[in-house]
């Protein structure tokens, strides 16, 4: 650990003399904390990350619409459009290399639940399902049936390793949370946690911001930071020692997520492809989400705001969008593609500007708790990587059946747990009733086919099927073809082996 008079002399060479401003009011246990922290921090590459926050936050958008083209068909498979028997021979594949323990799920869980208002990890959020299941054990109960699934296939006995990477604020409560939940069943030496980087927040003048009078507001580095996380922390060696080949990684708060899809897997491999993005058509031209393009030939994902509205608007001779594939945060890479990217590019991710409201204390030690915005944080995406790839892939799903993330709080016009619930229960519904099921409302009248109801109403049932007991939709008929079921109806193991018995 460097001393006070080596981290005094190399702030001051930073710009940064203010950090230690209220060191002579701090306790000795305040400083040595203080001391470790900084220790710990990037001194020499600190002047420069806050001048180049300063320039990007300054930077305007780019104007990209005379640069950009849409992903050919070619490099697309799709859910609705691609043959039914690809999608056959792509899910036996996937189910292949998972039945062979060379796929790995990974699950970007640095945030936690502050616009929801909760403090915790978002992960450990309960939507208000009939089982109270939060998003943690219906993500691990979906790895833990797809495994099944596989094994059944093949007659072996495969793992999925779970790699989760959390930051300083989710770490140890996760931690917590599955251990007191006996990892939900799952074999707690193939969940890897590990933590990202966090950095430090900056002012509009390029100042580091102080939290406290001895602790410097940070933040995470993005799900970007994914790339130099797996190095720290020895992940990629760690999937090397499994046999892990593929790796899915896909962002904790997506309650529709299929962990592991094999379909997905599947193309992915049938196409050699080292990289591959799962996206949803687009609701309509202005929606808020990023689009998966090419930009002078290279793929990337173009934000909303660097579209030019009359470019957004374009459709094609169908009437559908030309810029349509929504990114979801839902990738595939191998593992060759992610060493490269350790070894090669992840020092070139671009940084993006968060402007945020960073509590501080101010040059008199009051504590303040800004109204506006204060801050820059900069971060970098996981999707960053694209461009690097030498054969990358889109593979177009459903939003009702794949895609309901989880951001505001109720009262929020969207993606509440409001409405990630209902868009559960909703799929839900359409599985019992595509099984042959006919549902009740609670006055005992037959809902129709079209009763599963649309993610932001209140769905006319309550019917909520555990992973455990079908991963995504199979093996539905034999339990509840041609029963009729009152609501609210829960499936759950128990009651899989009630109807089985009947």
């Amino acid at each position: 650990m460097l001393s006070f008079e080596q981290l005094k002399q190399r702030l001051e060479s930073a710009g940064q003399p203010h950090v230690l401003q209220f060191w002579s009011e701090l306790c000795e246990e305040d400083r040595d904390t203080f001391l470790q922290e900084l220790s710990q921090l990037d001194l020499k590459g600190l002047k420069d990350h806050c001048e180049g926050a300063v320039r990007a936050a300054d930077s305007p958008s780019a104007n990209l619409d005379q640069h950009i083209q849409p992903v050919p068909p070619e490099s697309i498979g799709s859910v609705r459009k691609s043959d039914k028997s690809c999608l056959a021979e792509w899910e036996n594949e996937g189910l292949l290399q998972i039945s062979q323990s060379r796929v790995g799920v990974l699950l970007l869980a640095g945030g936690q639940g502050t616009r929801l208002g909760v403090q915790y990890p978002k992960g450990m959020y309960n939507v208000g399902l009939p089982t109270g299941k939060t998003l943690y054990q219906i993500q691990a109960e979906r790895i833990y049936k797809i495994q099944e699934l596989s094994n059944r296939k093949h007659g072996c006995k495969c793992t999925i390793p779970w790699y989760i990477m959390t930051s300083e604020f989710t770490l140890a409560p996760t931690e917590k949370f599955f251990k007191e939940n006996n990892y939900f069943d799952l074999d707690p030496s193939n969940i890897v946690m590990f933590e990202q980087r966090m950095i430090p927040a900056v002012t509009f003048d390029g100042k580091v911001i102080l939290q406290g009078k001895g602790k410097i507001a940070m933040a995470p580095d993005g799900n970007g930071g994914l790339y130099q996380a797996l190095v720290d922390n020895n992940v990629l060696e760690d999937m090397k020692k499994r046999g892990v080949e593929y790796l899915h990684v896909y962002c904790v708060d997506n309650i529709l997520v299929k962990m592991a899809d094999p379909v997905f897997i599947g193309f992915c491999v049938n196409r050699g492809a080292d990289c591959g993005a799962k996206v949803v058509e687009k609701a309509y031209p202005a929606e808020p989400v990023g689009v998966v393009c090419k930009v002078q030939g290279v793929s990337q994902v173009v934000e909303y705001s660097e579209f030019q509205p009359q470019t957004a608007e374009l459709r094609g001779p169908g009437g559908e969008l030309v810029y349509s594939a929504g990114n979801i945060c839902n990738h595939l890479f191998t593992r060759a593609f992610l060493q490269d990217v350790a070894e090669k590019f992840k020092d070139q991710l671009k940084q993006h500007v968060a402007l945020k409201k960073v509590p501080f204390v101010d040059s008199c030690g009051n504590h303040v708790k800004p109204t506006k915005p204060n801050g820059i944080k900069m971060e970098k995406f996981v999707f960053d990587v694209f461009p690097f790839s030498r054969n990358f892939v889109v593979f177009e799903v459903v939003r009702e059946d794949e895609f309901s993330p989880l951001k505001n709080a109720d009262g929020a016009a969207t993606d509440t747990p409001t409405t990630a619930r209902n868009s559960l229960l909703a799929q839900h519904c359409r599985w019992a009733m595509a099984a042959g099921a006919t549902l009740l409302d609670e006055h005992g009248n037959t809902l129709p086919p079209a009763g599963s109801a649309s993610a932001g109403d209140s769905p006319p049932t309550q019917c909520e099927i555990s992973p455990l007991v079908s991963y995504f939709g199979e093996g539905l008929e034999k339990l509840l073809g041609g029963r009729t079921l009152p609501t609210p109806f829960i499936l759950d193991e128990k009651r899989a082996k009630e109807l089985q018995a009947q």
